[in-house]
């Protein structure tokens, strides 16, 4: 349907096209079309061809992003906006999904025209083109957050599975402290009805006093050998649940040649329950042992948020050390790497200088150039991290050995929006950002690609 039905007041109601000439209003209405949609009416779809400029005239759109067959809302429109193709948009395929909100009219405009409109009115031309660049940005803005979030998700989902593991193991050792401790009472009672020469209590109480700094390297066929030969043994001492309690001395590093001497010195009576008060401190210590790697596995992650986020810290630039916030950076992807069986080489420098930068968007560099490493790696491939210092710079390279970026795409890697993945898994932002970051801190971000290797080079200045 011809605009002809419409009024230049329709028109002119819309901001965009208020106080144009009389002129160029009626050649936009010969030469534009009305539509009409009722409400949640498809006007455009994915693959559909990006021919139209659209201003709304009633009603609003509904603009959605569609990510493996998912609708994500992405923004709206009302009435009085204009939306759609633009002059001078390189748009050629539409990648959403817009629908009707409410009884929707549209003034549209073929593309085929705009060479025809700015010839008409360059002025209207010249505030359509401002609406591009003020949507283009509004886009980047939201595409940024959006890479933001994916990789705050990615992290978070990361860190999860990281606190999960020591807490797990804290929860358990605890568990089984309980049970340990509950039964101390009555072993200590029935050791001491066969009142032990104090001699004899002695030398338990010093096999009982330390776990063994290292134990001996065995395999499951070797460990299953000894344990075997140490219940056995156990058995001959009438120790009830030998082979469980051979497991626990065992752990501690105590074969039958070191509790022979001290079970010979105890009355026969008093054995088994001095094996498994002996067998119950050690497994106590080792299980105290496994709280405090816990603990520390835990304190360890939380520094290492701290540094990775800069929570410390005020945000200005400040003296920092490329390698610790390269090691939070690996700690906090450590999940991702394990999933995907990829393996970390550190070459570092081995006393880098330190530079001035701002931790926190430092720390997003190489969360960027780390990630998209793993991800171009198959699972079993290799992440070098090497440091050097060059002159008045340190460089940082995050290499990875993958297939390599193709040559055709190479030049175009660090462009903003371009992107080698599937629709809904990456922005084309990550290296664009980390780019910008590179480039506030004085430095440069270069890369070099072939089968097998490709190395991305951070140029950082050193502290003056």
């Amino acid at each position: 349907m011809t605009a002809a039905s419409l009024t230049p007041e329709d028109l002119t109601r819309l901001p965009t096209f208020a106080d144009l000439p009389t002129e160029t209003i009626t050649w936009l209405l010969e030469h534009g079309e009305r539509r009409a949609y009722a409400s949640g009416d498809a006007v455009v779809q994915p693959g559909d061809e990006a021919e139209y400029m659209m201003a709304v005239l009633t009603g609003g759109l509904q603009f959605f992003v569609v990510r493996n067959g998912n609708r994500e809302p992405a923004f709206r429109i009302g009435a009085g906006q204009v939306s759609g193709v633009l002059p001078y948009s390189r748009l050629r395929i539409i990648q959403g999904l817009s629908l009707a909100v409410g009884e929707t009219v549209l003034f549209t405009l073929h593309r085929s025209l705009f060479p025809a409109l700015e010839h008409e009115s360059p002025e209207l031309v010249q505030r359509l083109v401002g609406l591009m660049s003020d949507r283009a940005r509004q886009e980047a803005r939201t595409q940024e957050r959006d890479d933001k979030l994916r990789a705050l998700g990615k992290l978070s989902a990361g860190l999860a599975h990281e606190l999960n593991n020591p807490a797990a193991a804290i929860m358990r050792a605890a568990e089984a402290l309980d049970a340990r401790l509950r039964a101390k009472p009555a072993q200590l009672i029935a050791l001491l009805k066969h009142c032990p020469d104090p001699a004899a209590l002695e030398m338990l109480a010093t096999l009982a006093s330390a776990l063994p700094p290292s134990l001996p390297q065995r395999t499951s066929l070797e460990r299953a050998d000894v344990e075997d030969e140490l219940a056995d043994w156990l058995e001959t001492q009438q120790v009830p649940d030998a082979y469980l309690l051979a497991a626990g001395l065992l752990d501690a590093g105590l074969t039958h040649t070191e509790l022979q001497p001290v079970v010979a010195a105890l009355p026969a009576p008093s054995r088994a329950t001095a094996l498994a008060w002996l067998e119950g401190q050690l497994t106590t210590l080792r299980l105290m042992h496994d709280v405090q790697e816990a603990g520390s596995r835990i304190t360890t992650l939380v520094s290492n948020v701290k540094i990775y986020s800069h929570m410390d810290r005020g945000t200005d630039f400040a003296t920092l050390d490329v390698h610790a916030g390269l090691d939070s950076t690996v700690n906090i992807l450590g999940y991702c790497m394990r999933e995907e069986k990829v393996t970390l080489v550190r070459d570092y420098a081995p006393s880098l200088p330190p530079i001035v930068g701002q931790v926190s968007s430092l720390n997003q560099v190489w969360t960027n150039l780390i990630d998209n490493a793993i991800d171009a790696l198959p699972p079993g491939g290799e992440i070098t991290l090497r440091t050097r210092p060059d002159g008045d710079f340190v460089r940082v390279w995050v290499i990875d050995n993958g297939p390599g970026i193709p040559p055709e795409v190479l030049p175009r890697i660090m462009e903003p929006f371009f992107t080698t993945k599937p629709a809904g898994e990456g922005s084309g932002l990550g290296l664009d950002i980390a780019l910008r970051i590179v480039e506030q801190h004085g430095g440069r971000l270069e890369v070099e690609s072939e089968p097998g290797r490709t190395a991305f080079c951070v140029w950082l200045p050193l502290k003056k």
